[in-house]
Protein backbone atom coordinates (compact mmCIF):
# COMPACT_ATOMS: atom_id res chain seq x y z
CA UNK A 1 0.00 0.00 0.00
CA UNK A 2 1.30 3.24 -1.36
CA UNK A 3 2.75 5.60 2.00
CA UNK A 4 0.97 8.86 2.17
CA UNK A 5 2.42 11.92 3.83
CA UNK A 6 0.69 15.13 5.13
CA UNK A 7 1.06 18.27 6.76
CA UNK A 8 -1.18 19.49 9.83
CA UNK A 9 -0.89 23.24 11.11
CA UNK A 10 -1.33 23.57 14.54
CA UNK A 11 -0.07 25.62 15.08
CA UNK A 12 -5.42 36.78 26.59
CA UNK A 13 -14.17 50.24 39.76
CA UNK A 14 -16.15 50.10 41.31
CA UNK A 15 -19.86 50.31 41.65
CA UNK A 16 -21.32 51.24 38.66
CA UNK A 17 -21.30 49.86 34.96
CA UNK A 18 -18.76 50.62 32.99
CA UNK A 19 -21.40 52.32 30.55
CA UNK A 20 -22.68 54.47 32.13
CA UNK A 21 -19.34 55.85 34.05
CA UNK A 22 -18.03 56.19 30.50
CA UNK A 23 -21.40 58.21 29.48
CA UNK A 24 -20.47 60.33 33.65
CA UNK A 25 -17.29 61.25 31.69
CA UNK A 26 -18.47 62.84 28.87
CA UNK A 27 -17.69 59.92 25.77
CA UNK A 28 -18.95 56.75 24.89
CA UNK A 29 -18.17 53.22 26.38
CA UNK A 30 -14.79 51.52 24.39
CA UNK A 31 -14.00 48.18 23.34
CA UNK A 32 -10.67 47.90 22.07
CA UNK A 33 -10.24 44.77 19.51
CA UNK A 34 -6.97 43.00 18.94
CA UNK A 35 -7.32 41.31 16.06
CA UNK A 36 -4.44 38.24 15.81
CA UNK A 37 -4.37 38.38 11.89
CA UNK A 38 -5.66 40.75 9.45
CA UNK A 39 -9.19 43.01 8.66
CA UNK A 40 -9.67 40.64 5.54
CA UNK A 41 -9.04 37.07 7.30
CA UNK A 42 -11.42 37.95 10.61
CA UNK A 43 -13.79 39.93 8.46
CA UNK A 44 -16.35 37.33 9.49
CA UNK A 45 -15.80 37.04 13.04
CA UNK A 46 -15.53 40.51 13.85
CA UNK A 47 -18.94 40.84 11.85
CA UNK A 48 -20.37 38.29 13.78
CA UNK A 49 -19.07 40.46 16.95
CA UNK A 50 -20.52 43.49 15.64
CA UNK A 51 -24.00 42.02 14.65
CA UNK A 52 -24.57 40.60 18.09
CA UNK A 53 -23.24 43.74 19.63
CA UNK A 54 -26.39 45.49 17.68
CA UNK A 55 -28.55 43.22 18.69
CA UNK A 56 -28.05 43.97 22.64
CA UNK A 57 -28.44 48.04 21.85
CA UNK A 58 -24.42 48.79 21.38
CA UNK A 59 -23.98 50.18 18.15
CA UNK A 60 -20.77 51.48 17.10
CA UNK A 61 -20.32 55.44 17.04
CA UNK A 62 -23.54 56.15 19.05
CA UNK A 63 -23.31 54.10 22.06
CA UNK A 64 -20.02 52.29 21.77
CA UNK A 65 -16.81 53.46 20.50
CA UNK A 66 -14.88 50.41 19.43
CA UNK A 67 -10.94 50.83 18.14
CA UNK A 68 -9.64 47.85 16.07
CA UNK A 69 -6.11 47.16 15.98
CA UNK A 70 -4.39 44.04 13.54
CA UNK A 71 -1.21 42.31 14.38
CA UNK A 72 -1.11 41.08 11.22
CA UNK A 73 0.43 37.23 12.10
CA UNK A 74 3.56 39.20 13.77
CA UNK A 75 3.62 38.06 17.89
CA UNK A 76 5.51 41.24 18.45
CA UNK A 77 2.24 43.25 17.76
CA UNK A 78 0.42 41.84 20.73
CA UNK A 79 2.75 43.65 23.48
CA UNK A 80 2.58 47.18 21.08
CA UNK A 81 -0.78 47.18 20.98
CA UNK A 82 -2.09 46.02 24.22
CA UNK A 83 -0.25 48.86 25.89
CA UNK A 84 -1.86 51.47 23.26
CA UNK A 85 -5.36 49.93 24.67
CA UNK A 86 -3.53 50.47 28.17
CA UNK A 87 -3.15 54.00 27.38
CA UNK A 88 -6.58 54.72 25.28
CA UNK A 89 -8.25 53.38 28.41
CA UNK A 90 -10.24 51.33 26.62
CA UNK A 91 -12.72 49.77 29.20
CA UNK A 92 -12.40 46.24 27.96
CA UNK A 93 -9.97 44.52 25.53
CA UNK A 94 -11.36 41.62 23.11
CA UNK A 95 -9.11 39.23 21.23
CA UNK A 96 -8.40 35.86 20.12
CA UNK A 97 -5.66 33.41 20.68
CA UNK A 98 -3.63 32.14 23.69
CA UNK A 99 -0.24 34.08 22.57
CA UNK A 100 -2.28 37.71 22.08
CA UNK A 101 -4.32 37.34 25.56
CA UNK A 102 -0.97 36.43 27.28
CA UNK A 103 0.50 39.87 26.02
CA UNK A 104 -2.63 41.95 26.91
CA UNK A 105 -3.13 40.12 30.25
CA UNK A 106 0.56 41.29 31.01
CA UNK A 107 -0.48 44.75 29.82
CA UNK A 108 -3.18 45.16 32.53
CA UNK A 109 -4.68 43.64 35.27
CA UNK A 110 -7.20 45.90 35.71
CA UNK A 111 -9.12 46.19 32.28
CA UNK A 112 -11.25 43.80 31.45
CA UNK A 113 -10.58 40.95 28.78
CA UNK A 114 -12.28 38.70 26.99
CA UNK A 115 -11.10 36.34 23.97
CA UNK A 116 -13.33 35.22 22.12
CA UNK A 117 -11.22 32.01 21.30
CA UNK A 118 -8.49 30.94 23.21
CA UNK A 119 -6.71 27.27 23.16
CA UNK A 120 -6.95 25.87 26.75
CA UNK A 121 -7.00 29.04 29.38
CA UNK A 122 -6.64 26.71 32.55
CA UNK A 123 -3.36 24.85 31.21
CA UNK A 124 -2.23 28.16 29.99
CA UNK A 125 -2.85 29.63 33.11
CA UNK A 126 -5.19 32.58 31.74
CA UNK A 127 -7.51 32.00 34.49
CA UNK A 128 -8.23 29.90 37.51
CA UNK A 129 -10.86 27.55 36.68
CA UNK A 130 -13.41 27.75 33.51
CA UNK A 131 -15.89 28.60 36.41
CA UNK A 132 -14.72 30.72 38.25
CA UNK A 133 -12.23 32.89 36.22
CA UNK A 134 -10.84 35.12 38.85
CA UNK A 135 -8.81 38.16 37.78
CA UNK A 136 -9.99 40.26 34.83
CA UNK A 137 -9.63 37.98 32.11
CA UNK A 138 -12.56 35.64 30.80
CA UNK A 139 -14.34 34.52 27.18
CA UNK A 140 -14.59 31.44 25.21
CA UNK A 141 -12.02 28.09 25.44
CA UNK A 142 -11.70 26.56 22.10
CA UNK A 143 -9.78 23.50 23.97
CA UNK A 144 -7.81 22.87 20.76
CA UNK A 145 -5.82 20.10 22.68
CA UNK A 146 -8.27 18.15 23.04
CA UNK A 147 -9.66 18.01 19.20
CA UNK A 148 -6.33 16.44 17.74
CA UNK A 149 -7.91 13.09 17.88
CA UNK A 150 -10.98 13.81 16.11
CA UNK A 151 -8.98 15.91 13.39
CA UNK A 152 -6.32 12.18 12.40
CA UNK A 153 -10.18 10.62 12.43
CA UNK A 154 -11.35 12.70 9.77
CA UNK A 155 -8.01 12.83 8.06
CA UNK A 156 -7.72 8.83 8.06
CA UNK A 157 -11.05 8.41 6.21
CA UNK A 158 -9.87 10.50 3.02
CA UNK A 159 -6.53 8.90 3.47
CA UNK A 160 -6.67 5.57 4.86
CA UNK A 161 -2.72 4.92 3.86
CA UNK A 162 -1.79 7.64 5.76
CA UNK A 163 1.58 6.55 7.56
CA UNK A 164 3.23 9.56 8.70
CA UNK A 165 2.48 13.65 9.23
CA UNK A 166 4.46 16.49 9.81
CA UNK A 167 3.18 18.96 12.17
CA UNK A 168 3.78 22.35 11.87
CA UNK A 169 3.53 24.15 15.88
CA UNK A 170 4.24 27.69 16.65
CA UNK A 171 5.98 26.97 19.91
CA UNK A 172 6.13 30.79 21.00
CA UNK A 173 2.77 30.40 21.95
CA UNK A 174 1.69 28.14 24.66
CA UNK A 175 -1.26 26.50 23.44
CA UNK A 176 1.26 25.45 20.59
CA UNK A 177 3.59 23.28 22.73
CA UNK A 178 0.34 21.72 24.46
CA UNK A 179 -1.43 20.70 20.97
CA UNK A 180 2.06 19.21 19.33
CA UNK A 181 1.81 17.10 22.63
CA UNK A 182 -1.81 16.09 21.98
CA UNK A 183 -1.37 15.84 18.24
CA UNK A 184 1.95 13.25 18.93
CA UNK A 185 -0.04 11.53 21.29
CA UNK A 186 -3.40 11.03 19.16
CA UNK A 187 -0.72 9.59 16.29
CA UNK A 188 1.03 7.07 18.34
CA UNK A 189 -2.75 5.66 18.77
CA UNK A 190 -3.19 5.48 15.05
CA UNK A 191 0.42 4.03 14.41
CA UNK A 192 1.77 7.17 12.59
CA UNK A 193 5.23 8.10 12.22
CA UNK A 194 5.30 11.86 13.05
CA UNK A 195 7.98 14.77 12.59
CA UNK A 196 7.58 17.84 14.64
CA UNK A 197 8.59 20.77 12.94
CA UNK A 198 8.78 24.05 15.15
CA UNK A 199 8.04 27.79 14.47
CA UNK A 200 9.20 30.52 16.39
CA UNK A 201 6.24 32.97 15.05
CA UNK A 202 3.52 32.98 13.38
CA UNK A 203 4.72 34.97 10.33
CA UNK A 204 7.12 32.19 9.48
CA UNK A 205 4.04 30.38 8.28
CA UNK A 206 2.35 32.32 5.42
CA UNK A 207 -0.96 30.56 4.39
CA UNK A 208 -0.51 30.73 1.16
CA UNK A 209 3.15 30.16 1.13
CA UNK A 210 2.34 26.82 2.89
CA UNK A 211 -0.37 25.86 0.65
CA UNK A 212 1.21 26.17 -2.54
CA UNK A 213 4.06 24.07 -1.36
CA UNK A 214 2.22 21.40 0.13
CA UNK A 215 0.13 20.88 -3.14
CA UNK A 216 3.27 21.76 -5.15
CA UNK A 217 4.78 18.34 -3.70
CA UNK A 218 1.03 16.94 -3.26
CA UNK A 219 1.12 16.86 0.42
CA UNK A 220 -2.44 17.28 2.18
CA UNK A 221 -3.23 19.72 4.73
CA UNK A 222 -5.64 19.58 7.80
CA UNK A 223 -6.34 22.89 9.90
CA UNK A 224 -8.45 23.93 12.91
CA UNK A 225 -10.06 27.06 10.81
CA UNK A 226 -11.72 27.18 7.71
CA UNK A 227 -10.22 30.32 6.30
CA UNK A 228 -6.73 28.23 5.80
CA UNK A 229 -8.87 25.67 3.59
CA UNK A 230 -10.66 28.66 1.73
CA UNK A 231 -6.61 29.56 1.21
CA UNK A 232 -6.21 25.78 -0.49
CA UNK A 233 -6.12 24.11 2.26
CA UNK A 234 -7.65 20.33 1.93
CA UNK A 235 -9.94 20.22 5.18
CA UNK A 236 -10.40 22.24 8.40
CA UNK A 237 -12.09 21.12 11.89
CA UNK A 238 -13.14 23.24 15.00
CA UNK A 239 -15.19 25.36 16.63
CA UNK A 240 -17.22 27.68 14.43
CA UNK A 241 -14.55 31.49 15.09
CA UNK A 242 -17.49 33.70 13.45
CA UNK A 243 -19.99 32.02 16.51
CA UNK A 244 -17.23 32.22 19.11
CA UNK A 245 -17.23 35.96 18.60
CA UNK A 246 -21.07 36.03 18.11
CA UNK A 247 -20.96 34.65 22.35
CA UNK A 248 -18.04 36.85 22.73
CA UNK A 249 -20.45 39.90 22.47
CA UNK A 250 -22.75 38.77 25.45
CA UNK A 251 -19.71 38.57 27.85
CA UNK A 252 -18.94 42.20 26.89
CA UNK A 253 -22.71 43.14 27.21
CA UNK A 254 -22.17 42.06 30.70
CA UNK A 255 -19.18 43.27 31.17
CA UNK A 256 -20.27 46.92 29.79
CA UNK A 257 -23.35 46.80 32.48
CA UNK A 258 -21.11 46.30 35.58
CA UNK A 259 -20.63 42.35 35.80
CA UNK A 260 -16.95 41.42 36.30
CA UNK A 261 -14.60 39.31 34.40
CA UNK A 262 -13.88 36.97 37.72
CA UNK A 263 -17.48 36.22 38.10
CA UNK A 264 -18.54 35.24 34.23
CA UNK A 265 -17.70 31.53 33.71
CA UNK A 266 -15.58 30.75 30.47
CA UNK A 267 -17.56 29.19 28.21
CA UNK A 268 -17.07 26.36 25.51
CA UNK A 269 -18.14 25.82 22.18
CA UNK A 270 -20.84 24.70 21.02
CA UNK A 271 -20.76 24.29 16.88
CA UNK A 272 -17.88 22.98 15.45
CA UNK A 273 -17.74 22.60 11.17
CA UNK A 274 -15.88 20.48 9.17
CA UNK A 275 -14.84 22.58 6.23
CA UNK A 276 -13.65 20.11 3.30
CA UNK A 277 -12.04 21.87 -0.06
CA UNK A 278 -13.03 19.24 -2.62
CA UNK A 279 -10.96 21.30 -5.17
CA UNK A 280 -7.96 20.66 -3.38
CA UNK A 281 -8.58 17.09 -2.82
CA UNK A 282 -8.73 16.75 -6.88
CA UNK A 283 -5.76 18.55 -7.23
CA UNK A 284 -4.09 16.16 -4.91
CA UNK A 285 -5.86 12.80 -6.65
CA UNK A 286 -7.76 11.99 -3.51
CA UNK A 287 -11.30 11.07 -3.26
CA UNK A 288 -13.45 11.89 -0.68
CA UNK A 289 -15.96 9.78 0.50
CA UNK A 290 -19.21 10.32 -0.25
CA UNK A 291 -19.94 9.58 3.67
CA UNK A 292 -17.25 12.40 4.87
CA UNK A 293 -18.87 14.90 2.60
CA UNK A 294 -22.20 14.11 3.90
CA UNK A 295 -20.95 15.31 7.26
CA UNK A 296 -19.51 18.84 6.10
CA UNK A 297 -20.93 21.43 7.26
CA UNK A 298 -19.58 23.04 4.08
CA UNK A 299 -18.09 21.98 0.68
CA UNK A 300 -15.87 24.46 -0.90
CA UNK A 301 -15.39 23.71 -4.75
Amino acid sequence: MKRREFITLIGGAAAWPLAARAQQAGKLPTIGILGATTALFQGQQIAAFIRRLRELGWIEGRTVAIEYRWAEGRDERYAEIASEFVRLKVDVIVTWGTASVVAVKRATAVIPIVFAGAGDPVATDLVASLARPGGNVTGLSVQIPDLAGKRLELLHEIIPDLRRLAVLSNIGSPIGVLEMGEVQAAARTLGLEVLPLEIRQAEDIAPVRVHSLALGARLPTLHGLREFVEAGGLMSYGPNAPDLFHRSADIVDKILRGAKPADIPVEQPTKFDLVINVTTAKALGLDVPPTLLARADEVIE
